[in-house]
């Protein structure tokens, strides 16, 4: 049993719920990564809690909407440009259609994002999700075996990943990624909680 895998079981029977992010430095993860077979839920980089006035909003955030702020554009460009350093493939990308997600997913230079209405924040950004439907839709993705030598992102909100992860999702900060293992039958296993700011690191 891998180094991360048996500290991740321990901290779930201890009811923390993630492996420790100074742990995602570990060159393990990134080599496991490398050959795929994960699903990374990552909650989008960091981002004003109001919307920008027209006057200042992005061009291409036409309804004017949350958008990233500096340190959100540039950790989520530095996330990219660290998964490309350590050879993570990335396969099938899924994003919220709220335009701060779909830019995370465009600064970090993965595949153009499938824009799931599931994965959305229905219009009321930091409140709870209602409704089995979403969170079954994200679980499910978790729990489905990614391509063979690819990994699976999901970029999303914080309601929504604490609706289907309650545990795993305790403290989760902007740009922060859960890396799940399936298990081929129905179920993951948390592996790794990563800061945003730990992708670069581990590629140095």
């Amino acid at each position: 049993m891998s180094i991360l895998r048996y500290l991740g079981l321990i901290a779930l029977m201890l009811g923390v719920g993630a492996v420790a992010p100074a742990l995602a430095q570990a060159p393990e993860l990134a080599a496991q990564l490398r050959h795929g077979g994960y699903v990374l839920v990552m909650r989008h980089a960091s981002s004003p809690a109001n919307p920008p006035d027209r006057a200042s909003a992005d061009p291409e955030n036409t309804g004017v909407e949350r958008q990233l702020d500096e340190n959100g554009r540039a950790s989520a460009r530095a996330m990219g440009e660290a998964f490309r350093s350590l050879h993570i493939p990335v396969g099938e990308v899924f994003s919220s259609p709220t335009y701060r997600a779909r830019e995370t997913v465009r600064l970090l230079g993965f595949a153009k994002p499938v824009q799931a209405p599931e994965l959305g924040d229905q219009g009321h950004s930091m409140m709870r999700i209602s409704g089995e439907g979403p969170v079954a839709w994200l679980r499910n993705k978790v729990a489905a075996s990614p391509p063979a030598g690819k990994n699976i992102m999901l970029v999303t909100h914080m309601p929504n990943i604490t609706a289907a992860f309650p545990e795993e999702a305790a403290g989760l900060k902007d740009g922060e990624t859960l890396v799940f293992r399936p298990d081929g039958r129905g179920h993951a296993e948390l592996v790794a909680k990563v800061a945003i700011e730990e992708w670069p690191r581990m590629a140095k």
